[in-house]
């Protein structure tokens, strides 16, 4: 039997979706690549159906922030595999529309040129659309962008290539200092290393939104062939490399995210030791660097310095994940180090694990980490007057909705505002977006190459500054001449704290204590339900759905007092600014508890965010037994609320 007619079989006898026929058919239609037709006839003839309707399903869909997908399947085929070996990558990605291959990164970039030639006419630019493309050290991460770059100069394009992988902040610091059109990171983040991505940011350097994102995703949809004819040679693009000249541009600003230098001068500070991994990614080409030129006493996890993108030492690159980060947690008990820092493939993320009192490492979560470091950056600037009665009015805290409401208190005692947003850095990066066009002309003209102090005091006198911004899926920012999540300044911005804490003689865990003995105890617990491939898709769907139809009206014991529906419900910031539309629902109930639903936008799962707290009287601060008492009662409180969810969950999908 031929293969067409065995797939046609398959579909008449429901064990191939109809649209992964259809998909099927028309990319061996477009394309002659061998390894596709073979890939496809072996996973045919064995059977793997499951795989197949995995790989086909859909085309795989740019979203507001690119393309995510796997780029190695759960089945690899002989194909795919080519002379590689099986524990090595194998020699070709992933065949199928719904996979991170050469196929669709190649759409993608076409697309996207596409997109920026029609925005320049339209915006009256003349010139070419110049791009920025960088990657990490996922299989396959160096090859995309190389095939990218080459795709968007033969299509017009002027082209800035990394000559090596980098973190995606100094991408989009590239797409600033350079004024670039867009900027493409090629990673899945802190995803396992089967994934990849195409993550696209825009003139300003931030992930892209309205109306770049819609403009964009209609130029990407609309391609389906894979073949294009290249523009004639004096039309097409240029390439220029980048490397070490703009590493040290940028290497220079994030030093400046360091507050105060001479707390290295204390002893107890200047004794602290570091342990920082890289987990295999891009946070070791400049970390280190900026470890050392600003004085700290650190040590690197050798085994996890090699950059390699099978993640080889961990299950997951993921320095939320406790398992991540236990080669450095054993590096740090062998050398009798305080702190463990480490950050994910493309170095955005920032997780850490901090010695007690009792000697025990202990990891702090994303909510913690970036509560303790916006505290002690406004005290900080506070303390050296950079915030005063004059200024402080034009200062600004901001985090997402999911995000720590200790955030919105510590930010209230300062006397800043702290201004939440939808989930995801590109909408952090919108609000600063905003505040530079508020700038008069004559500094906005110049902006991007201000001195750190000149900035910052342009944005405290005519616009809003960033105190600091963060989110709790260990996303951090400090400044915004980069308009992503910092690796690279998160490091220097919590070695720093430690500093500070060593300075008074404290443990991390102890200051962290002074503060929720201030402003209350806050606790957030993140749980997750993962649902994967086409079936998957469709019960991630389904059960949010069900969210927005049939909202609860009590949980695990206590009535239900607000429910905002962020798809329906026309909800405004603290700005007064209208927040767009998001598959997410935030529920209060009357015990001070609340959770929030939303599907991932980049992985298989649906997220929910449960909060409680316990905070002192007015004036009040929590003594020592108050707060001992309130780690326990809300802690409690919290596993049974999911223990009730999770029943919830299974009633929803039955």
């Amino acid at each position: 039997m031929s293969l067409e007619a065995t797939l046609q079989s398959a579909a008449d006898s429901g064990k191939l979706l109809p649209s992964s026929l259809e998909n099927i058919q028309a990319l061996l239609s477009a394309s002659e690549n061998p390894v596709y037709r073979s890939s496809i006839e072996e996973l045919a003839n064995s059977a793997q159906w499951d795989e197949l309707n995995d790989r086909f399903f859909q085309a795989l869909k740019f979203g507001t922030g690119g393309l995510r997908g796997r780029t190695v399947g759960k089945v690899v085929t002989a194909a795919e595999r080519g002379d590689a070996a099986a524990d090595q990558r194998p020699d070709h990605p992933c065949v199928g529309t719904n996979a991170m291959n050469y196929y669709n990164v190649g759409r993608a970039t076409r697309g996207l040129v596409a997109y920026a030639k029609t925005y320049r006419a339209t915006a009256g630019l003349t010139g070419k659309p110049s791009i920025v493309f960088s990657h990490d050290t996922r299989h396959f991460s160096a090859e995309f962008a190389q095939k990218c770059a080459q795709i968007a100069i033969d299509n017009g394009a002027d082209v800035y290539l990394f000559d090596g992988c980098r973190a995606t902040p100094e991408m989009s610091f590239a797409v600033r200092h350079l004024r670039a059109d867009a900027g493409v990171m090629i990673t899945a983040s802190h995803n396992p290393a089967h994934d990849n991505g195409f993550k696209v940011n825009y003139s300003d350097g931030a992930g892209i939104v309205e109306p770049h994102a819609t403009g964009i995703i209609k130029e990407v949809n609309a391609i389906v062939d894979e073949a294009y004819n290249p523009l004639p040679e004096d039309q097409q693009g240029k390439l220029t490399m980048l490397g070490e000249e703009l590493d040290e541009i940028y290497l220079k600003r994030v030093e400046t995210m360091m507050l105060q230098p001479e707390l290295l001068k204390n002893e107890k500070a200047k004794n602290l030791k570091i342990v920082y991994t890289a987990l295999h990614g891009a946070g070791g080409v400049l970390v280190p660097v900026l470890l050392k030129r600003l004085g700290f006493n650190f040590f690197t996890v050798p085994e996890q310095d090699v950059r390699d993108g099978r993640f080889p030492t961990v299950k997951s690159p993921n320095p939320e994940n406790a398992p991540a980060l236990k080669m450095a947690v054993d590096l740090a008990n062998k050398e009798g180090a305080d702190i463990v820092i480490g950050t994910d493939p493309d170095c955005d993320r920032m997780g850490v694990g901090v010695r007690n009192a009792q000697g025990e490492m202990v990891l702090l979560t994303g909510n913690q980490t970036g509560s303790l470091m916006g505290w002690y950056r406004l005290k900080t600037m506070t303390d050296l007057g950079i915030l005063n009665d004059e200024t402080r009015k034009n200062a600004v805290f901001l985090k997402t909705y999911v995000t720590s409401p200790m955030q919105d208190t510590i930010a209230a005692k300062y006397g800043v505002q702290c201004i939440n947003t939808l989930t995801g850095f590109k909408w952090i990066s919108a609000k600063l977006a905003k505040y530079e066009a508020a700038l008069p002309a004559e500094i906005l003209a110049k902006y991007r190459d201000l001195p750190a102090a000149e900035s910052r005091a342009a944005r405290l006198q005519y616009s809003k500054f960033l105190v600091f911004g963060g989110e709790e899926s260990y996303g951090y920012m400090g400044d915004d001449f980069s308009r992503d999540k910092d690796g690279n300044g998160a490091v220097v911005m919590f070695a720093e704290l430690a500093a500070y804490a060593a300075s008074r003689g404290l443990t991390v865990v102890e200051l962290l204590d002074e503060v929720y003995s201030e402003v209350g105890y806050f606790l957030e617990v993140n749980q997750s339900k993962v649902f994967e491939g086409a079936s998957g898709a469709a019960q991630i769907a389904k059960l949010a759905d069900t969210y927005g139809s049939n909202p609860p009206t009590e949980v695990d014991g206590s009535a239900v007092v607000n429910v905002r529906d962020f798809r329906k419900d026309e909800i405004s910031d603290e700005e007064g600014e209208v927040v767009s539309k998001e598959k997410m629902l935030f529920v209060d109930l009357a015990d001070g508890r609340s959770f929030a639903v939303r599907p991932s936008g980049t992985e298989p799962k649906i997220k929910y965010y449960m909060f409680g707290r316990q905070v002192p009287a007015a004036g009040q601060k929590l003594t020592a037994d108050e707060l001992a008492a309130a780690k326990t009662r809300v802690s409690a409180s919290l596993e049974s609320m999911w223990t009730w969810l999770e029943k919830d969950i299974d009633s929803r999908l039955a």
